[in-house]
C-alpha cells in the first residue's frame, strides 16, 4: 500500500546549494549521456547501454543489481508481444536502501532504430551544437536518466544523508514496443510508494496516455511475373490504399468517442503506418505485403477492442478485392491507457520542488502515447507521473536534448528528494 506523501519544502540557502551543485556537477553528466547515446541500443541490444548506467550508478555509491526478464513475460495478460529472446537482456536496479521505497526513478536505455541518411552527424555519434546534444536516444530517454544521475551526484555533495531516503533508479528495457522490461520489474517487486518516469516532458508533468495497440495487417496475393503485372491483383496497391482508411480511424474514434481529458490534443488517437514490408523482387509482382500499424485508442478500450476496429474498416476496405486474403497479427504494444488523478500529491510535491527551484509551476499535460507510468498506475496503484528535460525531432532525423533543461530538470529533482527526506526526519 502506497504511504501517504510527505513532502518539505527546503530554505532557501539549501535550495541555492542544490541548484549550484547540480551546475558544479553537470558536465560530468553531460560526459556520461554522450557514452550513453554511444551505445546503439536498438532492441536486443541493450546490455552496452547497461553497463554504462550501472557503471555510473554504482560510481554514485547505490547498490546495484540486474532484473531478469523472463522468457515466459510474454504470457502475462498485461505483457506486450516480445521482439526477441530476452537471454542476456534485463534491467539494471539501483537503490540506496534494502528497504520499502519511498520514491523510485525509471528510465529506459532502448530506443528506435535510426537510419544516417539526413541526420548532420551520424546518429550513434553523440555531438554538442549550440546547447543540444544530439543523437538517437538523446532526448528519448537517455537525457533523462542523465537528468537522474545529475540529481544524486548533486545530493551526494551537498546533502549526502538525503540518500538515506530508500530511493531507487530503474533502468528498463522494452519500453519502446512493449512496455516488458519494467512489467518484469514490477512483476519481480521493484515497485515504491511514489514513481516518478524520466521521460522528456519540457519540463512540465506528463500525467496521462492513451492506449496503444501494434498489429500486423498482411495482404497477400498470387504474385506472378511483372510481364503479367497489368492482369494481376496487386497486394501492394490495395494495402497503400488502405493507409488513408486506417488515419481516417482515428479521426473518427476522436470524434465518436471523446475523453475529457484528452480534448485538448489535436489528434489523440492517431493510426500511423510506420512500417511497410512488400516483395522480394523487382521483376515480380508482390504475393505479399504487410503494414505494420500503431494504433492509439481510448483509454477505457481494450487491445482486443481496438484490434477489431482496425479489422473491422481493413476488410470492409478491401471486400471487393477477390483475389486477395487479409490477416492481422498483434506484434508489440497492447498498453492500456492510464490517467493520474489530478489532484495526486505526487502533483502536487513534485510542482512544489520545481515551483521552489525555479519560480513558477509547470503545466500538468496529457499525451496520445504511453509510457510505463502505465503499470504502476493500472496493475500497483501507485502513483506515478513523468518529469523530464526538453527534447526535440525524438524517434526522428537529428534527435536532441538540451542541456541547459537536463540541469533544471535536475535541480527540481534534487529538491523533491531532499524534501521527501527532511519530511521524513532523515535530514
Amino acid at each position: 500500500m502506497t504511504r501517504p506523501l510527505k513532502f518539505v519544502e527546503l530554505d532557501e540557502t539549501t535550495t541555492a546549494r542544490l541548484k549550484d551543485a547540480v551546475v558544479n556537477r553537470s558536465e560530468h553528466a553531460f560526459t556520461f549521456l554522450e557514452r550513453l547515446v554511444a551505445e546503439a541500443s536498438t532492441v536486443g541490444e541493450e546490455s552496452g547501454a547497461q553497463l554504462v548506467v550501472a557503471g555510473e550508478l554504482s560510481r554514485l555509491g547505490l547498490s546495484v543489481s540486474r532484473v531478469d526478464v523472463p522468457e515466459s513475460i510474454g504470457d502475462d495478460p498485461i505483457a506486450g508481444v516480445p521482439q526477441v529472446s530476452y537471454e542476456g537482456r534485463g534491467d539494471v536496479l539501483a537503490t540506496t536502501s534494502s528497504d520499502h521505497l519511498t520514491l523510485l526513478l525509471n528510465g529506459h536505455v532502448d530506443v528506435v532504430p535510426a537510419d544516417a541518411l539526413g541526420w548532420t552527424n551520424a546518429p550513434w555519434t553523440p555531438v554538442r551544437r549550440d546547447g543540444w546534444l544530439f543523437g538517437r536516444g538523446a532526448g528519448d530517454m537517455k537525457g533523462g536518466i542523465a537528468m537522474a544521475t545529475l540529481a544524486i551526484d548533486a545530493l551526494r555533495e551537498v546533502l549526502p544523508a538525503a540518500l538515506t531516503l530508500p530511493l531507487g533508479v530503474l533502468s528498463v528495457i522494452e519500453e519502446e514496443c512493449t512496455g516488458n522490461g519494467t512489467l518484469a520489474a514490477l512483476r519481480h517487486g521493484v515497485t515504491a510508494d511514489y514513481v516518478v518516469v524520466t521521460e522528456p516532458t519540457d519540463l512540465e508533468m506528463l500525467v496521462g496516455g492513451t492506449g496503444i495497440v501494434w498489429v500486423d495487417v498482411t495482404v497477400q496475393g498470387a504474385g506472378g511475373h511483372a510481364e503479367a503485372a497489368d492482369r494481376l491483383e496487386h497486394p501492394l496497391d490495395a494495402a497503400l490504399r488502405l493507409v488513408p482508411v486506417l488515419e481516417d480511424l482515428g479521426r473518427y474514434v476522436a470524434k465518436e468517442h471523446p475523453e475529457a481529458r484528452f480534448r485538448d490534443l489535436s489528434q489523440p488517437y492517431n493510426v500511423n503506418v510506420g512500417l511497410v514490408r512488400a516483395g522480394d523482387w523487382r521483376s515480380s509482382v508482390a504475393s505479399v505485403v504487410t503494414l505494420g500499424v500503431r494504433f492509439g485508442h481510448p483509454t477505457k478500450w481494450t487491445s482486443e477492442q481496438a484490434i477489431e476496429e482496425i479489422k473491422s474498416v481493413v476488410v470492409a476496405a478491401i471486400s471487393n478485392e477477390s483475389g486477395l486474403r487479409v490477416t492481422f497479427s498483434s506484434t508489440g504494444f497492447r498498453a492500456q491507457g492510464y490517467l493520474l488523478d489530478e489532484d495526486s500529491p505526487l502533483i502536487g510535491a513534485v510542482g512544489d520542488a520545481h515551483a521552489a527551484t525555479h519560480g513558477s509551476r509547470p503545466g500538468t499535460h496529457v499525451g496520445g502515447s504511453t509510457t510505463d507510468a502505465r503499470f504502476y498506475l493500472n496493475q500497483a496503484n501507485v502513483p506515478a507521473l513523468c518529469y523530464g528535460p526538453v527534447a526535440r525531432n525524438i524517434h526522428g532525423v537529428d534527435e536532441s536534448v538540451e542541456l541547459s533543461s537536463i540541469v533544471k530538470g535536475a535541480q527540481t529533482l534534487a529538491h523533491f528528494i531532499a524534501g521527501l527526506a527532511f519530511a521524513n526526519e532523515l535530514l
